[in-house]
């Protein structure tokens, strides 16, 4: 090895230096060898920088993750060349991207990427535009790939096109670095391995340069399944220069691992070995343990020759060969054994590379499944490549980040869950709020707790002005970790912010989370009750806040204030909806009849007798416009008999006048139309249930084309069965009798089961 490195320090090709980065050596025996990116050995990154303790093979720095963030515009290799001086010896700073004068069509572009950077088809129109104007600017080339290439660093095709700009326009040495670049952003892709091969075989001819960047790649590829191209591409390379032994190692390495047309490989082995003979397949050293006499070399590793052994030069040549096979062929079986395991997961992965077009859910089952299967080897080295390949092609989904960190955690690298979370958070899910929520409960849970902060601030303070769940998480860590006046300080800052605005939809639920907050975990009732004095000022409270500040009011161990409760429901069922905004009449009336059962418990018969008037008034005279509760005079005893079979009651004596005026009917509380109570309390009896807000509605839903936001939603909305009173048909044909019918049990009519009690938050992400 030490000869290879010679030759190359010492080359005269321009970039050689680049194939220096290998710490893999082409002609080892040990075929399995695992990259040292990845079994933690203290190696050299791809990038020629120092390699993180725990072996990732990306860097430990989150601001120049995989050499796309902060520093890929910017990069400059002193490595792979050397840079260009003028006649006094000092190096000539390169032209700016300003110096580049754009078109209107490419301005008009360039506005709509910069407003959006996740739109990918205003990127590629960019690309096209700027390479149909462009002709031999390589300026305003190298502009547009760096800014695309920053954000999208996962798309090996715009790699190649810019590295074969750089070909064009410039020369080798922009080229090696727009390919170390690449093989940095997204190391474990097969394809840009492939390309960069490619590419080194048409440039150089020093055969120990070109075997060593394949030594690269398949030091992280070289057990994909799908790997095949490029070992193929490596086959291809030692039979045009006749190297017969290279070419037997390479076979055998092949038919360690399960990889795509194994048996091709294995039978070509055969063939190779039947028509060279071992003297010219194999290495010194394999030479020496059959005894044969090796054209690669005449002596073994201590000097002497063995041809002179007697045991071994009886050897016939037909029995060494027979062993030469057997020995692979014995790999080859226990690789195909191994294949038969993983071969459906493998077949059902329909996009293996990185696309801005959501999977289908079937694929991503698959995945899921396969990482179960994977997660159960002893060896870390497959779960590490396996994820790996997995964050390639569903880079866009948060879930399979987290589960990678995870991952990690439970096996004991932290700082590959670090890595891993760093990349989702900086860049390929770094609009997804679900990401940072996880990163924030994951770092304190590490002892990061500003890291938790800094994620909690940017969520809703940047990423989602408001984020409430993002506001009520916050309080609660600082809370869990003693600091209450910071826990307060959190819903305060976020109160005052929405304080300045002119329509703020966000303060109410805030305020009701801050008084819940201030009620169950501080125990300060006074400043509780305060918080919620400030929703009178309020204009726009709806349903769901009403019905919590109701809650809390029944919940607070003090004098209830009717009063101003009753200023609230007033203003909340008299207010009048305009232009399709506030709230609806069935909204109305239920907020009406809740408070009726709350004066039913709290109130005095005055209060009682004011509500109900005030419910009435409204309400039954605009009866009929609800399509609930339309009743015509000609069903009225059928309706009556109706109830009376549900309730078990009395019926009402015949005659009625069905059009005298209805007593107020409040309705029922049913799993549409009410939330369920919070797991801090039990409900009351008769009360309508509520107590979980719903934070789905802020989460920010991301454009079609966004490349890493497009998430489809997890766990679709459930939808809930309407509650059917149909009698039995047997009931049903029965003559209706002329007298009250006998009371029915209500057990002879199917009841709609309770729905579970549901968390006071939403979705968990950890």
């Amino acid at each position: 090895m030490e000869q290879d490195q010679s030759v190359a320090s010492g080359s005269a090709e321009p970039g050689a230096a680049a194939f220096d980065l290998t710490v893999a050596n082409p002609d080892a025996h040990a075929y399995g060898h695992n990259p040292p990116a990845v079994t933690g050995e203290n190696a050299v990154a791809p990038d020629g920088g120092a390699q993180a303790a725990d072996g990732s093979a990306y860097l430990s720095e989150h601001a120049a993750l995989n050499g796309t963030a902060g520093e890929m515009a910017n990069y400059q290799s002193a490595e792979n060349g050397v840079a260009a001086t003028n006649e006094m010896g000092e190096p000539v700073p390169e032209p700016s991207y300003e110096e580049a004068v754009l078109s209107a069509e490419e301005a008009r572009l360039w506005s709509v990427v910069t407003a959006n950077s996740l739109d990918f088809n205003a990127w590629t129109a960019l690309i096209d535009e700027t390479e149909k104007n462009a002709e031999s600017n390589i300026l305003k080339i190298r502009k547009v790939y760096d800014a695309f290439l920053a954000e999208f660093p996962l798309c090996f095709g715009y790699w190649k096109k810019y590295a074969d700009h750089e070909g064009r326009l410039d020369g080798v040495n922009k080229v090696i670095e727009v390919y170390e670049r690449a093989v940095l952003a997204v190391t474990y892709s097969v394809d840009i391995w492939y390309n960069y091969c490619q590419f080194a075989i048409s440039t150089y001819d020093d055969p120990d340069i070109i075997r060593r960047l394949f030594e690269r790649g398949l030091a992280y590829v070289g057990t994909d399944y799908r790997s095949n191209s490029l070992w193929d591409e490596y086959i291809k390379y030692e039979e045009s220069l006749q190297a017969w032994s290279h070419l037997s190692v390479i076979y055998t390495r092949i038919l360690e691992h399960p990889i795509l047309q194994l048996d091709r490989y294995f039978n070509c082995l055969k063939e190779l070995a039947s028509t060279r003979g071992l003297s010219e397949i194999l290495t010194a050293e394999e030479a020496s343990a059959y005894g044969v006499a090796s054209e690669n070399s005449t002596q073994a590793l201590d000097g002497e020759a063995h041809l002179d052994d007697p045991d071994k030069s009886s050897k016939p040549e037909a029995e060494n060969l027979a062993k030469y096979v057997s020995m692979r062929e014995e790999m080859y079986k226990k690789a195909k054994e191994y294949e038969s395991k993983i071969i459906g997961f493998e077949l059902a992965i329909r996009r293996p590379y990185f696309h801005v077009k959501p999977l289908d859910n079937p694929e991503l089952e698959n995945w899921h499944n396969y990482l179960d299967f994977i997660e159960k080897e002893e060896d870390i080295n497959k779960v590490i490549k396996l994820y790996e390949r997995c964050v390639i092609a569903c880079a866009s989904y948060s879930e399979f980040w987290i589960r990678y960190v995870q991952c990690m955690e439970d096996k004991g690298s932290l700082e590959l869950a670090n890595n891993a979370l760093a990349r989702a958070t900086h860049l390929f899910v770094k609009k997804q709020p679900e990401i940072h929520l996880f990163s924030a409960r994951f770092k304190e849970l590490n002892g990061d707790v500003s890291g938790a902060r800094t994620e909690f601030q940017h969520l809703y303070s940047e990423l989602c002005p408001g984020f409430l769940e993002a506001i009520v998480k916050h309080s609660n860590m600082e809370h869990r970790l003693g600091d209450k006046e910071s826990a307060c300080s959190v819903y305060e800052k976020a109160i005052a912010c929405e304080r300045e605005k002119e329509q703020s939809q966000l303060l109410p639920t805030l305020l009701i989370q801050y008084s819940r907050f201030l009620f169950l975990a501080m125990r300060d009732l006074e400043k509780a009750r305060e918080t919620v004095t400030a929703l009178h000022e309020q204009l726009n409270i709806t349903k769901p806040v009403l019905e919590a500040v109701i809650h809390l009011e029944s919940i607070f161990p003090c004098e209830k204030r009717i009063d101003f409760l009753d200023s609230l429901v007033e203003k909340f069922v008299t207010q009048e909806s305009s232009q399709g905004e506030g709230s609806s009449l069935g909204d109305k009336e239920e907020i009406s009849s809740i408070f009726l059962e709350f004066l039913d418990l709290f109130g005095d018969a005055k209060s009682i007798k004011k509500a109900l008037t005030r419910h009435t008034t409204i309400f039954s005279c605009k009866r009929s416009i609800l399509p609930s509760k339309k009743r015509r005079a000609d069903d009225a005893i059928v309706s009556d008999r109706d109830k009376v079979a549900k309730t078990g009651g009395t019926p009402p004596v015949t005659g009625t006048d069905p059009n005298a005026p209805n007593p107020p009917v409040w309705p029922a509380t049913s799993e549409a139309s009410g939330q369920q109570w919070g797991a801090a309390y039990a409900p009351q009896a008769a009360y309508p249930a509520y107590g979980t807000y719903d934070y789905s509605h802020q989460m920010p839903q991301p454009a079609a084309q966004a490349a890493y936001g497009a998430y489809p939603p997890t766990y679709p909305a459930q939808g809930y069965a309407q509650q059917s009173y149909a009698q039995p048909a047997a009931m049903a044909a029965a003559p209706v009798p002329a007298a009250a019918p006998a009371t029915v049990p209500t057990a002879a009519y199917p009841q709609q089961p309770a729905a579970a009690p549901q968390p006071y938050y939403g979705t968990t992400y950890y």
